[in-house]
C-alpha cells in the first residue's frame, strides 16, 4: 500500500510540479519554444502549399481545359432514356408513355423559339449544313460569344410543336439525338467509306457528322421498319462546333437529331444500335455511350 501511494504520488509531481513550475516534466520556457518552434514549422508548411496551389493556378486558364487531351471523343445521348435503355408502352395506355413524352417536352423546352430571340446572345447559321463557326480563341478578349439558333420545328413531327405525344399515341416514336459538348471540340466528318457500314454510306455528305440507326441482332433487321431521321442534314452540322464553356458559351444549345420509329413489329423487343461516324469519334467496350448508345424498344398491342 505505501508503495501504491508513493507512485501515485511521483505521477501526480509528473504531470504538474508546483515546487518546480514544471509541467510534464519541462518549465514553461521549455514549452514556449517547443510551441514557437511548430508554430513557425506548420506556418512554413502551410507557406509552401499555398504557394505551390498559387503557381498551379496561374498556369490554368479559366476557359480552357489544361489536360482535355485525356478526354474521349463525345458520348451519343437520347431523350427520353431509362435506367436500363428500355422503352416499353401502349399506343392505347396513356400511362405507359407518359413518362417518356413528358421527358421530350421539358428537354425539347430550352429550344422554344422565345428563348432564342436575343440578338446579342443568338444569331442565324442555316438550315444546311456549313463549316465551323469560328468565333475566336478561347483565351481572346472577345468575352461571351453568341450561339447559332436551333429551332424545334427542324425535328418534324417529332418537333412536338404539332404532336405533343411525339408519334407514342400512334405507336410510332420518337427519341431525340445530341451529341455531349466538349470544350474547344471539333467533330470531323468522315473523309472514308472504310470504316461505315455499306448501308450508311449515302448518309455521308460534307459538313456534318452522320448518324445511323440498325438492329443490333441480325435476326431482328427485317423487324426494324423504317427510321426517319429529322434535323439539319439528318446529322450533327459543323456550324454548331466549337463550344467555348459554359463561360464563354452560356446560352449554347447543341444540334440536335430526331428519329422517329414508324413500323416496329409489336410485342417484340428489340434492341436497336446508333452510331455516328467521324475521323476523330471512336468507340469504346467500357463505354456504352461512346459514339454510340444501344436501346430496347417495345411496342405493346395492350
Amino acid at each position: 500500500m505505501p508503495s501504491s501511494n508513493k507512485e501515485d504520488g511521483g505521477w501526480k509531481k509528473f504531470l504538474w510540479n508546483s515546487e518546480t513550475g514544471e509541467l510534464l516534466g519541462r518549465t514553461g520556457a521549455s514549452w514556449l519554444k517547443i510551441t514557437l518552434f511548430y508554430v513557425i514549422f506548420y506556418g512554413c508548411l502551410a507557406g509552401v502549399f499555398i504557394g505551390t496551389i498559387q503557381a498551379m493556378l496561374l498556369t490554368l486558364s479559366e476557359y480552357k481545359p489544361t489536360w482535355q487531351d485525356r478526354v474521349a471523343p463525345p458520348g451519343l445521348t437520347h431523350t427520353p432514356r431509362s435506367d436500363k435503355a428500355e422503352l416499353s408502352f401502349s399506343p392505347r395506355a396513356v400511362e405507359t408513355f407518359l413518362p417518356y413524352t413528358k421527358a421530350l417536352r421539358e428537354f425539347l423546352a430550352h429550344y422554344d423559339d422565345s428563348k432564342q430571340k436575343d440578338q446579342m446572345k443568338f444569331e442565324d447559321c442555316g438550315s444546311e449544313p456549313g463549316e465551323y463557326k469560328n468565333r475566336g480563341d478561347l483565351d481572346s478578349d472577345v468575352g461571351v460569344r453568341r450561339a447559332c439558333r436551333f429551332p424545334r420545328s427542324l425535328l418534324g413531327p417529332c418537333s412536338g410543336i404539332d404532336d405533343t405525344e411525339f408519334g407514342f399515341k400512334d405507336g410510332k416514336p420518337c427519341l431525340i439525338v445530341k451529341l455531349n459538348r466538349i470544350v474547344n471540340f471539333r467533330p470531323r466528318p468522315p473523309t472514308s467509306n472504310d470504316s461505315i457500314p455499306e448501308e450508311a454510306q449515302p448518309k455521308v455528305q460534307p459538313n456534318v457528322i452522320p448518324i445511323y440507326c440498325t438492329s443490333k441482332k441480325e435476326e431482328d433487321a427485317d423487324k426494324i421498319g423504317e427510321i426517319k431521321y429529322y434535323g439539319i442534314g439528318e446529322g450533327f452540322p459543323l456550324q454548331y462546333y466549337p463550344y467555348y464553356g459554359k463561360k464563354l458559351h452560356p446560352q449554347y444549345l447543341q444540334p440536335l437529331v430526331a428519329l422517329q420509329f414508324t413500323n416496329l413489329t409489336r410485342n417484340t423487343e428489340l434492341r436497336i444500335e446508333c452510331k455516328v461516324y467521324g475521323d476523330n469519334i471512336d468507340y469504346s467496350e467500357k463505354d456504352r455511350y461512346q459514339g454510340r448508345f444501344e436501346v430496347k424498344m417495345q411496342v405493346n398491342d395492350s
